[in-house]
């Protein structure tokens, strides 16, 4: 594509990249944020970071990127921190302080990933996920009895 494509589509650069933190955050995230919204097993969140940090590498450098743009441009914030009202949104937790802390557990576990000499595997990442899990299991919509 010419590198004067996405001006057609976009005014600013801002645009661009606010629209693709909103498209992180509806699209590519829509996989962990129906396993978690779903009462997910800690292995199948566990093999979800697994695919995030290996298979899928790049498009979480890409989005952490983002995240880390942001964090310096105050333009770009909102629509970096789409991510957790929709995943607050989709599992509507009974405790939110814990559910964000599980939240900011999986950023940590996804960057240590990144930064891994080997990408761990869901069998590394599932006992890590399982002992979080334990402060979101009052969160899953099966422990709201829905």
């Amino acid at each position: 594509m010419p590198a004067t494509a996405p001006t057609y589509y976009f005014a600013t650069l801002d645009d661009l990249l606010i629209a693709t933190l909103m498209w992180v955050a509806e699209e590519l995230c829509g996989d962990m944020l129906a396993i978690v919204a779903g009462g997910g097993t800690a292995r199948e969140v566990a093999a979800g970071l697994a695919r995030a940090v290996g298979e899928n590498r790049g498009r979480t450098l890409a989005e952490y990127e983002l995240y880390l743009l942001a964090g310096r441009r105050p333009e770009l914030r909102p629509a970096a921190r789409r991510w957790l009202d929709l995943a607050v949104d989709a599992v509507r937790p009974r405790d939110p302080v814990a559910f964000r802390a599980f939240l900011a557990a999986v950023d940590g576990l996804l960057i240590q990933g990144l930064i891994a000499d080997a990408a761990p595997d869901e069998d590394e990442l599932e006992p890590i996920v399982s002992f979080l899990i334990r402060g979101r299991d009052g969160s899953t919509p099966a422990a709201r009895g829905e």
